[in-house]
């Protein structure tokens, strides 16, 4: 299994495929599919220390663009919302959401509530660039610390 494990992780981290690898599967696992983006991330990085910076802003980038992609899913998402719109759970997310308008987004990176966030905020029609600029910067901070620990913990 760890020769698999191996192969795999060297087959992702060559030069050609590593980068796009890496921007691809943290584009999805910013979408609404339960896909984590650290482990190629980390991959990469365990098998190429030196790239620590563009992968850090590659996976930023694609995870940053996924939640572009559900806050324009969001926006156009009327329909399916109003649906739970009788809701007093949906009604004071909402309220909340408009009160800290793109702001919000800063919490992007969360797990199981970070995507929907993005997706909601676009529902919202909240300000396109500023929520772009907040889920950017709270995935950026995300996947430095998370990586940094990693490679603390787990380095040769």
């Amino acid at each position: 299994m760890q020769s698999w494990l191996d192969t795999f992780l060297q087959l992702l981290a060559l030069p050609q495929y590593g980068l796009s690898t890496l921007f691809i599967a943290s584009f999805i696992s910013a979408t609404l599919l339960p896909i984590g983006s650290e482990p190629f991330l980390f991959g990469l990085l365990k098998l190429n220390p030196d790239m620590f910076w563009p992968a850090i802003l590659v996976a930023t980038a694609g995870n940053t663009l996924g939640g572009a992609f559900d806050w324009w899913l969001g926006y156009g998402a009327h329909k399916v919302a109003d649906r739970y719109s009788h809701s007093k759970h949906h009604t004071r997310v909402i309220e909340w959401l408009e009160r800290l308008g793109p702001k919000a987004c800063l919490l992007s990176w969360l797990p199981l509530v970070g995507d929907p966030l993005c997706a909601v905020a676009g529902w919202l029609r909240l300000p396109f660039w500023p929520c772009l600029f907040y889920m950017l910067t709270g995935k950026f901070l995300r996947y430095l610390a998370m990586t940094a620990v990693l490679v603390h913990f787990f380095a040769d």
